[in-house]
């Protein structure tokens, strides 16, 4: 997940919440320490680093972790993403796909290789794009349309197996961290972000899974917008070897939208009334444009966070 830019990256590598520990702390620091051997020193190294420094309450509830996206969008190479994904058997972060659902910044220099270097001290400034960690949410709200809808109308639902090898931040990276975590050690970031006042768009706490995303092993399920039922989205969903299930959908009137102009501005409001259909606009309308190129497509991105933001069915 990414922006267009990082406007304070200070907040990023100083302190954390105070370290309040309870539950079964030990069991859970083996379970971490099992995973960790598996991944390679820099991925163990971030982990434990957020562990360590962003140490609160141990959640003993089932934590769910999202990836949030756009199942209409195309590859860099023209291809569908799902093909795409069947096809390589993983998920990718945007320093391999050259691709983003925010601003593409994830190149030596760029906003989000700056933000990486600074949280997890470097350790990936010289892997391959392969190793970088990959970014979602983690949906302590069990909302349907996932923890994350700025970032996509559909989202990868995670295995719980991979919780040992997540780190967290809130807020998001983009808006500088004020709380670290990893793992089951969340309790004190669900805190802050349920006492925060932020945009609901931006009301996500941000998780980094280190290490291989294997569609086969790691991906519970793929939960879709329903207006892609029945469209080459559903096809290419079920070929995927996990559980293709539904929400209640994102939908929004031009009526609507025109009644919220400080959102995202006038501009903005203007480009969804000009895209949308007998006066109404979903995911996979907004889908059609941007494959069609039919305007700029940061607008368009605009046009669907007043969407995610306005006509979340499932709220």
């Amino acid at each position: 997940m990414t922006k267009e830019a990082l406007p304070s990256l200070r907040t990023a590598v100083n302190g954390v919440a105070g370290c309040r520990i309870q539950g079964s702390l030990m069991a859970d620091e083996m379970d971490t320490n099992n995973t960790l051997g598996a991944l390679s020193e820099p991925q163990s190294k971030c982990i434990d680093f957020f562990r360590k420094n962003g140490c609160g309450r141990v959640v003993a509830d089932t934590l769910e972790v999202t990836i949030n996206f756009h199942p209409d969008r195309l590859t860099s190479t023209g291809m569908p993403l799902l093909a795409a994904i069947n096809l390589d058997g993983v998920l990718k972060s945007q320093f391999e796909t050259r691709t983003s659902n925010g601003g593409l910044t994830a190149f030596p220099g760029g906003a989000r290789w700056i933000w990486e270097s600074c949280a997890f001290k470097g350790a990936y400034d010289s892997c391959e794009p392969s190793a970088r960690p990959k970014y979602g949410a983690l949906n302590y709200k069990k909302l349907a349309s996932g923890g994350s809808p700025r970032f996509g109308s559909s989202y990868f639902k995670l295995r719980p197996t991979l919780l040992d090898r997540v780190t967290f931040c809130y807020p998001e990276s983009f808006f500088g961290p004020r709380g670290y975590g990893a793992g089951r050690h969340v309790g004190h970031l669900i805190e802050m972000a349920d006492s925060d006042e932020r945009d609901p768009l931006d009301h996500y706490i941000e998780a980094h899974v280190h290490g291989v995303i294997d569609i086969h092993e790691d991906v519970q399920a793929v939960v879709l917008d329903p207006s892609y039922k029945n469209t080459e989205v559903q096809k290419l969903a079920n070929e995927l070897p996990f559980a293709t299930s539904w929400h209640a959908g994102f939908r929004l009137s031009t009526d609507a939208m025109s009644q919220h102009p400080g959102f995202r501005g006038h501009e903005i409001v203007k480009a969804g009334q000009e895209i949308a259909v007998d006066g109404w606009l979903t995911p996979e309308i907004i889908g059609r444009a941007v494959n069609e190129e039919v305007m700029d497509a940061q607008k368009l991105k605009k046009v669907w966070h007043y969407l995610a933001r306005f006509g979340d069915q499932n709220l």
